[in-house]
């Protein structure tokens, strides 16, 4: 399961995950993601509280981060230590800005 908090100001959104980004969850934020960010320039999506994230999840930042290239920026804030390791395995730490 995955709670999707939205938090829009100006042409700022936070987007915070909450619970596993995975197969089953990841259509759930594209789309969210698809009709949210219209006029966006910095996207923060905060994964503090995500436990897992699967390659359909990177599949999904993948693309919202090519949407803001052409935009704005995006950030990815707060990742575990699980979620770090996976990042780093798969080379997403070099596309992704993650603090």
């Amino acid at each position: 399961m995955l709670n999707i908090n939205k938090n829009a100001a100006g042409s700022n959104l936070t987007v915070s995950l909450e619970g596993r980004l995975d197969t089953t969850t990841a259509p759930q934020l594209e789309e969210e993601l698809k009709s949210s960010l219209d006029g966006v320039t910095d996207l923060v999506i905060d994964i503090k509280d995500t436990q897992y994230i699967s390659s359909a999840g990177l599949r999904v930042l993948l693309s919202a981060q090519k949407t803001m290239n052409k935009q704005g920026k995006m950030v990815v804030k707060n990742p575990s230590e699980e979620v770090k390791e996976i990042f780093d395995v798969t080379g997403f730490s070099d596309i992704l800005t993650i603090e």
